[in-house]
């Protein structure tokens, strides 16, 4: 295991459970952002527990590999899914953001197969 997975696997674990607070505790921003997509508050927790499993499930995977890349994929899903519910609401300028979030877990994914 290399030292650049372990440290690029912690940002991802990181900046997903950081998101994973801002829907769960719903931040002005996020809710303004959710609804303005069409998404139903009522989904917030759900998918701020999604992206908080996704980063515990990474973490794990330092120690338990099938569980991290399970939850690799689960999170590249996730941000897939956010960047087509961003682009049906025509908010093209807020693209970029849920790929942020993905970058660090897609090469986390990409370390992981490399080791």
């Amino acid at each position: 295991m290399s030292t650049a997975y372990v440290v690029v696997t912690a940002l991802a674990a990181a900046m997903a459970a950081v998101s994973a607070g801002t829907f769960i505790f719903r931040a002005p921003a996020v809710v303004r952002s959710i609804t303005a997509y069409g998404v139903p508050e009522a989904w917030l927790p759900w998918l701020g527990a999604a992206k908080a499993a996704g980063a515990v499930g990474l973490l794990v995977g330092l120690a338990v590999p099938a569980i991290g890349v399970a939850a690799g994929v689960g999170l590249v899903l996730y941000f897939a899914g956010a960047v087509a519910t961003v682009i049906r609401a025509r908010e093209y300028a807020h693209v970029p953001m849920p790929l942020l979030y993905a970058a660090p877990v897609v090469a986390s994914l990409v370390l992981r197969a490399k080791s």
